[in-house]
């Protein structure tokens, strides 16, 4: 399988399990399903590249903007970090989904915070916290 392939694999996994998230958001089993396949499969996947991807001495580069970017001029590491990115983004999609149901926020509201999790990650945890704190008038509203 070429590193193309897994890409697109990567991509139309996350992607299901996005459409599966915004379906069904605040059944039991939607969390254990993503977590327990979806996210699993793609930490899967980027614990098996990510060596290949990055090398020890690269680690060092992390401290630096530049050294950062200078990892992305490799396919392999630009896949791994993109495999990171869907992960994360899935378990930051569950967490508004868990944070809405316990503050009764709906449906349609938590809606437009997956797409733009999945699109945008962090500009979309943004969107629900400012709407979790419209709806709750608590900034500081209990997250678990």
């Amino acid at each position: 399988m070429t590193l193309n392939d897994a890409f697109q694999m990567a991509n139309g996994l996350a992607l299901l399990a996005w459409v599966y998230l915004a379906i069904f958001p605040f059944r039991p089993a939607t969390s254990k399903i993503i977590i327990g396949t979806v996210v699993t499969l793609l930490a899967a996947v980027y614990a098996t590249h990510v060596f290949g991807a990055i090398h020890a001495d690269d680690f060092s580069k992390f401290s630096t903007l530049e050294g950062v970017q200078s990892l992305h001029n490799s396919p392999g590491a630009t896949f791994v970090g993109w495999v990171h990115y869907l992960a994360f983004d899935l378990m930051v999609g569950l967490f508004i989904a868990s944070n809405a149901a316990r503050h009764g926020i709906s449906y349609w509201y938590i809606l437009p915070c997956f797409f733009f999790t999945f699109m945008l990650g962090p500009a979309g945890l943004l969107l629900y916290l400012l709407i979790r704190w419209a709806v709750t008038k608590q900034y500081f509203a209990e997250n678990f």
